[in-house]
């Protein structure tokens, strides 16, 4: 198992986190992903997108339902950001450990310094359940929403709640 895997494992075991884990071929789109996850009522598969602002000082990890699409020109408003952007994969592997096509919540454990701040779809907390890569593209986990609450109060990274329509 690869240690990026075993780390998110290991942690919602000491946080007692009940989790269902799904094996599949490599996936790198949202449109792959949902060939291969469980499919279920009030279950919402997230899609993750790492950011940064235009000076690149500041970096945030949005999760929004995989049904929805964003602007970031509307959630830099949201949060009064200067413009947003894609991160490189240098600053996503630099900042959460993770490489494109993998990116999850899950990588803040890697985020030691607590520098990436966590932009949440407020949709999400309506699903019972919410289903994320375990920081590999291989596999996928559900856990509950109130759970995933859990994980990132542990986390403790900057966390905001935006509309995204």
């Amino acid at each position: 198992m690869d240690i990026r895997e075993k780390k998110v494992y290991e942690t919602l075991d000491m946080l007692n986190i009940v989790y269902d884990r799904y094996t599949h071929p490599a996936v790198y789109t949202i449109a792959e992903i949902e060939e291969h996850e469980l499919k279920g009522d009030n279950i919402a598969h997230c899609k993750n997108l790492f950011l940064r602002n235009s000076k690149g000082d500041q970096h945030y990890l949005v999760v929004i339902e995989s049904s929805k699409k964003t602007s970031t020109k509307d959630l830099a408003k949201q949060i009064g950001s200067t413009r947003l952007s894609f991160a490189s994969p240098d600053r996503m592997e630099q900042y959460l450990g993770l490489e494109p096509g993998a990116v999850s919540p899950f990588g803040l454990i890697n985020d030691e310094n607590k520098e990436v701040v966590l932009l949440i779809d407020k949709d999400l907390q309506k699903r019972e359940k919410i289903t994320f890569h375990p920081n590999i593209n291989t596999a996928s986990i559900t856990i509950t929403y109130e759970d995933f609450q859990r994980y990132v109060q542990w986390c403790s990274n900057t966390v905001q709640y935006v509309d995204v329509e």
